[in-house]
């Protein structure tokens, strides 16, 4: 039997905490106090007689209890939302939105076509598509903030939960602006790479540790002047302008690179390579809608694939 002193103030608050892992950021966001959270994350622990979370250093995690918990949580806020939208619905004649999280890569070169695909349907769906690390598309995935992720494979850890479908393959690559010196060198670009600004995929997304591996590997044990980031917009703008070299997923610069704009580098990265797809929640039954975009992004997927 469900007890009825769990609200919704509860759930809401336990997942934004989750997803924050941070009392203060999920406050900002809930626009409520920290007190307050702390209070209403110490009413649930007492319904349901385990911790959900504990102290980690200076911050906190999730206990074992509520990464339980936060599976169910997630699917009763989603089904709430569903639920809304589905009343917005009946009462204005509207469609549900689809909530899509997309890498970069997929943003750039997938995204495009498969909403171009899409719009042919005439579904007349609101669609939401946000960009950002693997990580952090997957948790937003896991608590209901997304109907859909395409990106990277995940490790075996972190796809607990979910299902995924295979659409391609992609790797990383080194490039530069048109007409860059190391472009003519004939020493090693891994021991002058040192003498270069590097843009480098933050340490959260999901090629660092291809990338971090093949430095490594090549005897590049640090990069002094190094620029952490997945903005694709100031990526593309810094190197244009600048004789720094960028460390990327080939599909967010396949453009640039067709249009001369930018140059990849002769190093072998395939062992870089790794699976790029569709991650969903086992316990989703996808609507109509969402069902004819994910077909939609298999066509454009294709479609790369074939160029490449």
């Amino acid at each position: 039997m469900i007890d009825n002193r769990i609200k919704f103030r509860h759930l809401q608050t336990f997942v934004e905490v989750a997803r924050q892992k941070s009392v203060m950021k999920a406050a900002e966001l809930l626009h409520v106090s920290q007190p307050a959270v702390t209070k209403t994350i110490r009413e649930l622990e007492e319904v349901l007689g385990v911790q959900v979370f504990e102290r980690d250093g200076r911050g906190i995690k999730i206990t074992r209890y509520g990464e339980v918990f936060l599976k169910h949580a997630g699917a009763a806020l989603t089904a709430l939302r569903q639920g809304l939208d589905s009343v917005t619905q009946e009462r204005v004649g509207d469609a549900p939105p689809i909530r899509i999280g997309a890498l970069p890569t997929v943003s750039t070169r997938i995204m495009p076509r498969a909403m171009e695909l899409f719009l042919k349907e005439n579904t007349w769906s609101r669609i939401k598509i946000v960009t950002g690390e693997n990580a952090v598309l997957l948790e937003q995935l896991r608590v209901g903030d997304l109907d859909l992720v395409v990106g990277r494979l995940a490790g075996p850890e972190k796809m607990t939960g979910f299902s995924f479908e295979h659409l391609y393959s992609e790797q990383v690559v080194f490039v530069v602006r048109a007409g860059h010196p190391l472009l003519e060198t004939k020493t090693s670009l891994f021991a002058t790479l040192a003498d270069f600004t590097v843009l480098m995929p933050t340490r959260a997304s999901i090629i660092r540790p291809f990338v971090e591996r093949l430095l490594i590997t090549n005897g590049v044990a640090s990069l002094p002047n190094q620029i952490e980031t997945v903005s694709d917009s100031f990526g593309r703008a810094f190197v244009r302008s600048s004789d720094a070299v960028w460390i990327i997923s080939k599909g967010v610069v396949a453009k640039d690179v067709e249009d001369k704009f930018l140059d990849i580098l002769p190093i072998d990265t395939s062992e870089t390579k790794g699976p790029v797809g569709l991650t969903m929640r086992n316990d989703t039954i996808p609507s109509l809608p969402l069902s004819i975009l994910v077909q939609t992004i298999r066509e454009a997927a294709g479609e790369v694939s074939y160029k490449t």
